[in-house]
């Protein structure tokens, strides 16, 4: 389970779009808004893993946390429920600690992003390069788009973001082996000042460090 949550997080995604100008825009049209417009960003998510679709959904298992962004390639994803647990990356390495274990993966940011959802929210903005885009239904007011990876060296199959009024409301994550995985998100801000610290990771003290 814990690998099925660390493994969308690096998905981990996002966080607000453009504004109210945007609010009965295609989704298409409004993630375009999103990652040209929003530089950085910090709130609040929620994610579930869940069975037999989102018309039907069985929950088994929940966790939170944290995020904020500066765009292209700095980010946090802060899991602070159920266990503590953090991806972090400055610009170059993307560093995954987990607490309990006192383990630190450090890996080339470049080889973790890729066609994964979290180049959406912290790569760059040329998203046609790696995902086919297209608008897909709307569902109790929120606008979905459905982005299919052009190379299968992906764990994701596809991927569906929710937009509702110009805001980033959600993402389902579906990989190949039929589970989900459904972020929602809260509190967010768009392009907050962020200090120059904010993604300068520091190896904890006694951690073991496992390149990759």
């Amino acid at each position: 389970m814990r690998n099925r949550f660390l493994a969308a997080a690096s998905a981990a995604i996002a966080i607000s779009a453009f504004a109210a100008s945007a609010a009965h825009a295609a989704a298409t049209d409004q993630l375009q808004s999103f990652v040209t417009g929003v530089k950085t960003a910090r709130g609040e998510f929620t994610q579930r893993q869940v069975k037999g679709g989102i018309d039907a959904l069985k929950v088994t298992g929940t966790s939170s946390g944290t995020f904020a962004f500066s765009r292209p390639g700095k980010f946090t994803w802060r899991y602070t429920k159920p266990y503590e647990q953090l991806l972090q990356a400055d610009g170059q390495t993307l560093y995954i600690y987990d607490k309990d274990l006192n383990q630190v993966t450090q890996r080339k940011l470049d080889n973790a992003l890729g066609s994964s959802p979290a180049a959406i929210l912290f790569g760059s903005n040329d998203l046609s390069k790696n995902f086919d885009i297209r608008n897909g239904p709307t569902r109790d007011g929120v606008e979905w788009l459905e982005m299919t990876p052009k190379t299968r060296d992906t764990q994701f199959e596809r991927i569906g973001i929710g937009f509702k009024g110009g805001n980033l409301e959600a993402m389902e994550l579906r990989d190949a082996f039929g589970n989900t995985t459904l972020l929602t998100f809260s509190a967010m801000q768009k392009n907050p000042p962020l200090p120059a610290d904010t993604f300068r990771f520091t190896v904890p003290k006694g951690a073991d460090v496992m390149k990759q």
